[in-house]
C-alpha cells in the first residue's frame, strides 16, 4: 500500500458493533501476516494412520508431509495463528503441549491457536489418534512416541518462523465452488460415477471453498488458506501423501511461486471423493480443487481491515451410558480384534487410577476476521449436516466452518446421523478407543456451544 492510500485508510473511521449489540470504535488500518512452511515426513518406516486394514508400515514417499504457519495480525497487534498439517488428526495431549510452548515462547494465548489436520489417510499415526485401530509392537510404538515428540518441537520451530516473517500484507477472502465431495452414507461408491452423470447424487454436501489470500504491499501473493469438506482418501497406498488436499496445494505453490498454501479441512466427516482409489484421481482432484481457489484468487476478494478477535471453548459433550468394568473385561473374549484393543485401552486407563468419563471436553473456536468474516472450527470428523446448519444460523456466505481442528478424539455424527447409525453414527468410535457413542444431545450441545463464543462477537 503507497504512503497516500495508508494515510487515507487510518483516517477512515469504522464502527463494529463487537460486543453483544455495543459499539466499538476502530480504524481500518493495514493488517501484517506472515508464513512459514516445513516438511514433517517420517524419515524412518513407520506405520501409517487412518484405515484399519493396514498391516504393515510405510516403504515410500509420493509427495512429502507439510506443516504450514500462517500468522494473522490487525493494526492493534492482535494475533491468530493458523497451523495446517497433512496428517489424519493430532490429539488433546498433542494440542495442549505445543500450546503450552507456544505461550511460553511467544506469548500467544490457546485462543489464538488453530491446529487444522487435512486428514490425508496416508500419513504417519501421531500421538493417541486411533490408536485402537492398530495393536503395534513396541518398536513402532516407540517410532510414534519419538515421531510426536519431534512434530512438538517442530511446530513451535515453525510459528517462530512465520512470527519473524510478519510483514504489511493485504488480506481478503470469498468463496469458491468445488463439486468433489460425495455422500458416502447415500450414495454407493461403484455407481457414483453413473449416477453423477445423470444428476442424481443424493445426501447433504457442502461445496463450498472459502479462501483467504495475503499479499504483500506490492500485490505479490505470499499465502493462501483454503478448505474442503471432504475426505482425503482417494488412495489406500504404503506411501507417505497429502492425498488430493496435498495436490492441491503443490498445484497453487507451482502456480504462485512466492506463496505457501495451506489447506484445512472442513464438515466432511460422511464425504468422500469419488471415483478413488487411483494416484490419478488424487492428482486430478487437486488440479480441480487448486483451480476452484485459483477462480477466488483470479475474482473479486472482500478486504479484511478492522480487527482480529478470537475465542475458544471446551465444550463437555455427553457420552451415552458406560460400560461397566465388567462389561469390558467381557469384550476382552471378543472375535473382534479391535473390541479387544479397545478394551485393553480402556482397561489401561481405569486400572491407572482414571475412571472413564461421562463427558469429552470438545473444543470450539471461533476468529473473527474483520467485521466480516466469521471462522468456526470444531474437532473430530464433523458430519456435513454442522457445516450446513451453522452456515444458515450464523450467516451464510461469510461463515467458514474447519473440522478435524486442535483434537481429532473421534466421529461428530449429528441427531440424524447418530440415529440412522452406521460407521459415522457410532461404529467408528470404537477405532478411537472412546467406550461407547454419544448422547443424543451431541448436535445441540455442540451448536449452543459454538453460538456462546461467536453471539458476543457478532457485528
Amino acid at each position: 500500500m503507497c504512503l497516500k492510500l495508508r494515510h487515507v485508510t487510518w483516517m477512515l473511521l469504522v464502527t463494529a458493533g463487537w460486543f453483544g449489540g455495543g459499539t466499538a470504535q476502530t480504524f481500518a488500518g493495514d493488517w501484517q501476516a506472515g508464513v512459514a512452511k516445513m516438511r514433517i515426513t517420517p524419515e524412518r518406516p513407520m506405520w501409517m494412520s487412518g484405515y484399519a486394514s493396514r498391516t504393515h508400515p510405510a516403504d515410500g514417499v509420493t509427495t512429502d508431509l507439510w506443516a504450514k504457519a500462517l500468522v494473522l495480525q490487525d493494526d492493534a497487534g492482535a494475533r491468530a495463528v493458523l497451523i495446517t498439517l497433512d496428517l489424519v488428526g493430532i490429539d488433546r495431549d498433542f494440542s495442549q503441549t505445543v500450546c503450552a510452548d507456544l505461550k511460553e515462547k511467544y506469548h500467544l494465548n490457546r485462543e489464538q491457536i488453530a491446529f487444522c489436520c487435512s486428514h490425508t489417510h496416508s500419513g504417519p499415526v501421531v500421538g493417541r489418534v486411533l490408536l485402537s485401530m492398530y495393536s503395534l509392537e513396541e518398536p513402532q510404538r516407540q517410532l510414534v512416541a519419538d515421531y510426536t515428540a519431534d512434530l512438538e518441537k517442530k511446530l513451535v520451530q515453525l510459528v517462530g518462523e512465520a512470527l519473524a516473517n510478519v510483514a504489511p500484507a493485504r488480506v481478503a477472502w470469498s468463496n469458491g465452488h468445488s463439486t468433489i465431495a460425495v455422500n458416502r452414507r447415500t450414495n454407493k461408491e461403484p455407481e457414483v460415477p453413473k449416477v453423477r452423470s445423470q444428476g442424481l447424487l443424493n445426501g447433504p454436501v457442502d461445496y463450498e471453498v472459502p479462501v483467504l489470500s495475503v499479499r504483500r504491499p506490492d500485490g505479490t501473493l505470499v499465502g493462501i488458506a483454503f478448505g474442503y469438506a471432504c475426505h482425503a482418501t482417494v488412495v489406500d497406498f504404503y506411501q507417505w501423501s497429502g492425498d488430493y488436499p496435498g495436490f492441491a496445494q503443490l498445484e497453487l505453490e507451482k502456480a504462485h511461486p512466492e506463496a505457501i498454501a495451506l489447506f484445512f479441512a472442513g464438515c466432511g466427516g460422511d464425504q468422500n471423493p469419488l471415483p478413488r482409489r487411483t494416484l490419478d484421481f488424487a492428482q486430478e482432484y487437486g488440479r480441480s480443487l487448486a483451480r476452484s481457489v485459483d477462480a477466488v484468487l483470479n475474482g473479486t476478494m472482500k478486504p479484511v481491515e478492522g480487527k482480529l478477535q478470537t475465542r475458544y471453548a471446551e465444550v463437555p459433550l455427553s457420552l451415552a451410558e458406560l460400560p461397566t468394568r465388567d462389561q469390558i473385561m467381557q469384550q476382552l473374549k471378543s472375535t473382534n480384534k479391535y473390541e479387544v484393543y479397545r478394551a485393553q485401552f480402556l482397561l489401561k486407563q481405569i486400572d491407572s487410577g482414571k475412571p472413564l468419563s461421562q463427558t469429552y471436553p470438545y473444543p470450539v473456536q471461533a476468529w473473527f476476521v474483520g467485521p466480516e468474516l466469521q471462522w468456526v472450527t470444531l474437532g473430530g470428523e464433523v458430519v456435513v449436516d454442522y457445516s450446513l446448519r451453522l452456515k444458515r444460523e450464523l450467516g451464510p456466505g461469510r461463515t467458514w466452518v474447519a473440522a478435524y481442528t486442535n483434537d481429532v478424539m473421534a466421529y461428530i455424527p449429528s441427531l440424524r446421523v447418530l440415529k440412522e447409525g452406521g460407521y459415522e453414527g457410532g461404529g467408528a468410535m470404537l477405532y478411537y478407543g472412546l467406550p461407547t457413542i454419544w448422547a443424543e444431545s451431541v448436535e445441540e450441545t455442540l451448536v449452543k456451544g459454538v453460538h456462546g463464543i461467536v453471539k458476543p462477537a457478532a457485528p
